[in-house]
């Protein structure tokens, strides 16, 4: 089991071992779920979406603004 640390802003430092696992990056938008008395953390990454495209029934325009939303905030 991996930890990490919370900083005074509420950042969480993921573990370099964690990152490099599941392909987190600089930028890499992540999901936060509540389960049970837990929280859980879901990096978004290209494979993710390829993995959930026609879920919602959306015909692709989810994955466009997702991806849309992707490039925005890499320009920042």
């Amino acid at each position: 089991m991996e930890h990490g640390f919370v900083t005074s802003k509420g950042q969480i430092v993921i573990p370099a071992k964690l990152r490099r696992k599941y392909k987190i990056k600089t930028g890499t938008m992540v999901y936060f779920w509540e389960k049970d008395d837990r929280i859980e953390i879901e990096p978004i990454t290209s494979e993710t979406i390829r993995n959930n495209i026609g879920i919602l029934g959306t015909k692709g325009k989810l994955l466009k603004a997702l991806m849309e939303e992707k490039k925005k905030e890499r320009e920042l």
